[in-house]
């Protein structure tokens, strides 16, 4: 959304803290032997003390509070009783909520307890790679450029991006314009980030695909050659200098 009053912006940092405050707090409560049914009910009850309503789950009627996926579970993971966390498991924890009239999104990667798997790796270059895209993010930035950013800081470091997953517009919707901001350069996009707008900045790093394909839950997406995926974001609101991270209550880069 385009923010042109001082109320605006009040709005999505609220949001923005509250969605932050579950994400980190969800990951400090995921620890091995709790399911992720569990994990879903203590962020539920988290933004529901904040009178926040899931945003998964209020537009699209996801069945759960947050999207948690495991291992080989790229994104949209639907919390289980059945899916009990274990040592060295990589999970990805993604909450987007509204408050007020105003919504946010953010998420975050990481392993629970030691990393067996060595998984870290990944979980880093993930986090390093958004850093830097948006870093590099001021109004006038092309779009394109910054998935450029992204897809080269990925190779650098032996990774992929999935290409059909991308951050977006957000604020007075779940889902705004700019509609797809790529883990790759598309030339031919010629949009830019624009002053005083909020966008969700997310990076989808793998170690094998490059597509992400749905399974027949109609809901989870795993990648399309097999492999791990890891994903951070952001919610921001783009300025003339440096960007500034609505969402920095999740402490992702801590």
């Amino acid at each position: 959304m385009s923010i042109t009053k001082e109320s605006e912006l009040i709005g999505m940092k609220k949001i923005s803290e509250v969605v932050g405050t579950t994400l980190k707090l969800m990951r400090e409560y995921a620890k091995v032997g709790i399911s992720t049914k569990e994990l879903d009910e203590y962020g539920g009850s988290i933004l529901k003390s904040y009178g926040a309503k899931s945003a998964p789950y209020e537009t699209y009627g996801f069945p759960g509070y947050s999207c948690i996926s495991i291992n080989e579970e790229a994104a949209h993971g639907i919390p289980s009783d059945k899916k009990i966390l274990k040592e060295g498991d990589l999970v990805n924890i993604d909450v987007s909520a509204e408050l007020n009239g105003f919504w946010s999104d953010n998420g975050g990667s990481f392993v629970v307890g030691k990393d067996i798997y060595n998984h870290q790796p990944l979980v880093d270059a993930s986090k390093n790679i958004l850093r830097k895209a948006i870093n590099n993010i001021k109004g006038g930035v092309k779009i394109a450029d910054i998935g450029y950013v992204i897809e080269t800081e990925a190779k650098k470091s032996g990774f992929k991006v999935i290409k059909n997953l991308a951050g977006h517009g957000v604020g007075r919707s779940l889902h705004e314009n700019p509609e797809n901001i790529l883990n790759y350069r598309v030339k031919s996009n010629k949009e830019r980030f624009k002053k005083n707008t909020t966008v969700a900045i997310e990076t989808f790093i793998s170690t094998k695909s490059t597509i992400a394909i749905e399974l027949n839950d109609g809901w989870t997406l795993v990648g399309n050659k097999g492999g791990y995926v890891t994903q951070h974001e952001q919610t921001i609101l783009v300025t003339d200098n440096f960007p500034i991270i609505l969402t920095k209550s999740n402490e992702i880069w801590n």
